[in-house]
């Protein structure tokens, strides 16, 4: 009974002090960000069209569209590159908000076809833009920068994020008067990619077109360490 009341003792000895050493620890969290200037570029563009009639709606879209993924195709652009994002058939109701209370009748048809396209070469995007509105593209989605291959970059940013870490963590034991010890926990939260706050002019259209900046991505890597505190 004597040996057994012993060796719980030691167990609860040795919790305790499992329990305060993992207590005797320094976290921090840092972030590391990248500056860089985009090497690609992703528009959305698209057509609409309304008509009385469904298939002429849709018809004159479609050829429109075959028309642009054509002109695309003839300045370069991949087939990975462009993809269909949206293709909608919707009917234009008269009489909807009649006061006579009238009943509502489909007046004609909106058909819209919306693309996706990655520009690898930026020289050209302006160029494109301004070819693919004049094959008919009337409705613009959006326009974002990137870069080709992230991984570099995001090596870049880690490496600054865990760097600022270990500094904060060095400042943190130096205020409190102790010894910093060894790494005991690292962990990474989701970054990303997006357009720096200070923009700069960068010509896309050396041969006319759209007039478009690039400015500069931001690529940010988020880190939280776990320090232990030497003796």
């Amino acid at each position: 009974m004597k040996k057994i009341a012993f060796l719980a003792a030691m167990m609860a000895v040795t919790a305790a002090g499992i329990a305060h050493a993992e207590e005797r620890r320094i976290t921090v969290d840092a972030a590391g960000t990248v500056q860089a200037a985009p090497d690609m570029a992703t528009i959305t563009l698209g057509v609409t069209n309304e008509d009385p009639e469904a298939s002429n709606a849709m018809q004159a879209t479609s050829d429109a569209v075959a028309q642009i993924l054509k002109r695309l195709e003839d300045m370069g652009i991949e087939s990975r590159d462009v993809q269909t994002r949206d293709l909608s058939l919707s009917p234009v109701w008269s009489g909807r908000n009649s006061p006579n209370g009238e009943r509502p009748e489909i007046s004609g048809f909106v058909a819209s076809n919306n693309v996706q396209v990655r520009v690898r070469d930026l020289t050209k995007l302006g160029t494109i833009m301004d070819a693919v509105i004049q094959d008919g593209a009337n409705d613009f989605g959006g326009l974002s920068f990137g870069v080709q291959d992230p991984a570099p970059l995001q090596a870049e940013a880690r490496a600054k994020a865990v760097a600022e870490a270990t500094a904060k963590a060095e400042q943190l034991a130096q205020a409190a008067n102790v010894n910093l010890g060894q790494v005991q926990t690292i962990s990474e939260q989701a970054g990303g990619i997006r357009p720096a706050p200070q923009m700069r002019a960068m010509s896309m259209a050396e041969a006319g077109g759209v007039p478009v900046a690039g400015g500069e991505i931001s690529v940010s890597v988020n880190v939280s360490m776990e320090f232990g505190i030497a003796d």
